[in-house]
């Protein structure tokens, strides 16, 4: 695949969103599964150079996913220095030591698989799914640009990444209606320094910065074994494939220790109102809490709380405005949840007649009656079922499986954490919704109006607002 056509996890917008019109009314029906019946049978151990490696065999189809987990993303670099974690994930596909550029995709897509590599704020990794007996030559891939990268790069090649990532930001925010939303309000959220408070792609001054140097010692440090979870997945023999790993990944160095930033959780004591002219053709609102991280078990609780609000027709604020009043044209409801921290969002669009402010006014009104009484059975019922047949569906794939085991393993040293998960969410009570609407949606809080360009006046509450960037 060309990097060019890459496309990296972005964290453009800082909210799980799900928008819905009018014409969307279909429910999810609860999966017949039962946590018991969710097995993912694994093996793991450890490399003496740190690499940590699970194994899980699944010979339902002659294919094998190759996943290799870097705990290293945006969050990881400093102000000033910022996008080093995306970048890697395109120069990583420019060739190594013995891959010259084009024999990867060569051998992954080429034979009838693929590949691919996404970054956010807390991971980078890359995936290759091919056929089984295909699986030497991915894990040896995988190998030589872990322990061979530096090799072949050089400034020329770090150039041209350089252009396609600034290139790719051009597309994707700064000339994407509403792109600049996310960094927008991860700015507000989070003080400067503060590691989530940049966007996963970086800024164009930071990229432009960025010496051969410097993005060299990110790599040493980063993306050493010591660093990195080697998941596979799918119809292999383990013996033979232990000693391919062994072969091509046991004499790769261990990097140097690694400190990791300090998360200090966002906290607003007052309402950040602000206002942002943009190339749109409607405007447009956001409001956005600061929430938690994956740790923390509280997080569960709000990512429920997103489709009792904004989702399936039935849902407070999608009955309320779209259904009934029909006052909005769009909307959703979302828990953004990274490692460390997390940001509960909303956002919605009016329909003709209908004002930012007054929706901001329907919107407080719908939680406030939410904190009070909380939500019934059924509406917990309605916004769990959804988020269970993801889940589910998520684990048919090799590469599905090979996620949550290497996110498992990464996050909470555990890589059977999916029945945790799973389990959790279908524990969640109405009271435990009640409990965390009252606590993290108060008057601590983000209210971004993106509106068209010379037409402040349709932000809410416009002359409390405060203007913020500048139109691309």
């Amino acid at each position: 695949m060309n990097t060019q056509t890459r496309t990296p996890l972005l964290a453009a917008l800082a909210m799980a969103a799900v928008a819905v019109t009018a014409t969307d009314a279909r429910q999810a029906k609860p999966p017949a599964s039962k946590s018991g019946a969710i097995n993912i049978p694994f093996e793991q151990y450890t490399l003496p150079n740190g690499l940590r490696v699970i194994l899980s065999q699944d010979a339902s189809t002659p294919t094998v996913a190759v996943n290799l987990w870097y705990h290293v993303g945006s969050k990881n670099e400093e102000a000033g220095r910022t996008g080093f974690a995306h970048l890697f994930e395109h120069v990583m596909f420019t060739g190594s030591g013995n891959v010259p550029y084009g024999l990867h995709d060569k051998y992954t897509s080429g034979v009838g698989g693929n590949n691919n590599g996404t970054t956010d704020n807390d991971r980078t990794l890359y995936f290759e799914t091919v056929p089984s007996n295909y699986l030497e030559t991915a894990l040896w891939l995988e190998a030589d640009r872990m322990g061979y990268l530096l090799d072949s790069l050089d400034i020329a090649k770090l150039n041209a990444q350089r252009d396609i990532v600034k290139n790719e930001r051009r597309q994707r925010i700064d000339n994407q209606p509403y792109g600049r939303v996310g960094e927008i309000l991860s700015s507000a959220m989070y003080p400067k320094t503060h590691p989530y408070s940049w966007s996963v792609i970086g800024s164009m001054e930071d990229l432009s910065a960025a010496s051969e140097e410097d993005v060299k010692n990110f790599f040493r440090l980063y993306y050493a074994p010591n660093n990195a979870i080697l998941t596979v997945v799918g119809d292999f023999d383990p013996a033979q494939t232990k000693a391919w790993i062994t072969k091509y990944f046991l004499n790769i160095p261990r990097g140097k220790p690694i400190t990791r930033p300090k998360i200090e959780p966002a906290t607003l004591t007052a309402e950040k109102r602000l206002m942002y002219e943009d190339k749109v053709p409607l405007p447009r609102l956001y409001m956005q809490w600061p929430s938690v991280g994956a740790k923390h078990p509280d997080h569960v609780a709000l990512e429920v709380l997103g489709p009792v609000l904004a989702g399936a027709r039935t849902a407070r604020l999608t009955k309320a405005l779209v259904y009934d009043k029909q006052a909005a044209a769009t909307i959703g409801a979302g828990q953004s949840t990274s490692e460390d921290t997390g940001e509960f969002g909303v956002f919605l669009s009016p329909r003709p007649g209908n004002t930012l402010t007054t929706l901001e006014q329907e919107v407080d009104a719908i939680i406030e009656k939410l904190k009070t009484e909380g939500p019934t059975a059924q509406e917990i019922q309605a916004a769990v079922a959804p988020a269970e047949l993801n889940f589910i569906s998520g684990l048919q794939s090799n590469l599905g499986k090979s996620n949550q085991l290497a996110d498992g393993a990464g996050y909470h040293n555990d890589p059977g954490y999916f029945k945790t998960a799973y389990e959790k969410r279908r524990a969640v009570t109405p009271d435990d919704v009640k409990r965390v609407a009252n606590r993290y949606l108060t008057k601590g809080r983000v209210i971004l109006s993106v509106v068209p360009v010379g037409k402040s006046d349709l932000a809410a509450k416009p002359e409390a607002s405060t203007k913020v960037g500048e139109v691309k």
